[in-house]
């Protein structure tokens, strides 16, 4: 019971770490761009392709829902409860690290977006792929992007059905099949 206790303990404290520093990372990228980038031209990294586009975004992807302030801060909210309940309920064996990660991920990416909105009233933007004339996003974007398609990645190819299965028992999780 101790040894499963200093597990969780440590499992806490590594989770909270990584938040903070993947939430500083995303702030402090954001401050530069600010700095660097507000009321300047793009700045150009490879012509035609990507640059660094200051961006003020007042709505959700693709800029829908825009000045929503209170509905993206309320969704926000709840999404980050929802985090915390999946990861408490993901076993903390070294196989599911990778899913684990995950999660944390897409929950830093969460808090780094609701400090914008709550210190601004709008979330900044700066990474533009104009290639694809893809919208404007940030660090935190990424992280909820890149770890959605990782976990969905990991549920599909990694896990067997059986253990997803039983996990998904033991938890009480509805199954979404």
């Amino acid at each position: 019971m101790k040894e499963e206790r200093n597990i969780s303990i440590k499992n806490k404290l590594g989770a909270g770490i990584f938040v903070f520093l993947l939430v500083c990372l995303d702030q402090w990228t954001k401050y530069l761009a600010v700095l660097h980038l507000k009321g300047a031209s793009p700045i150009v990294i490879i012509e035609q392709v990507f640059e660094l586009f200051y961006l003020e975004n007042r709505g959700a992807a693709f800029g829908i829902f825009q000045n929503q302030r209170w509905i993206f801060l309320i969704l926000t909210i709840l999404t980050m409860f929802g985090l915390i309940w999946f990861y408490r309920r993901i076993p903390v064996k070294k196989r599911y690290l990778p899913f684990r990660i995950c999660v944390i991920a897409s929950f830093a990416g969460a808090v780094g977006n609701m400090i914008d909105r709550i210190k601004n009233g709008y979330v900044v933007d700066f990474l533009y792929f104009k290639l694809i004339d893809f919208p404007v996003f940030n660090m935190a974007d990424i992280y909820v992007t890149v770890s959605v398609i990782c976990a969905l990645g990991l549920s599909f190819f990694y896990y067997k059905e059986e253990e997803m299965q039983d996990w998904i028992s033991k938890n009480k999780i509805k199954d979404w099949k």
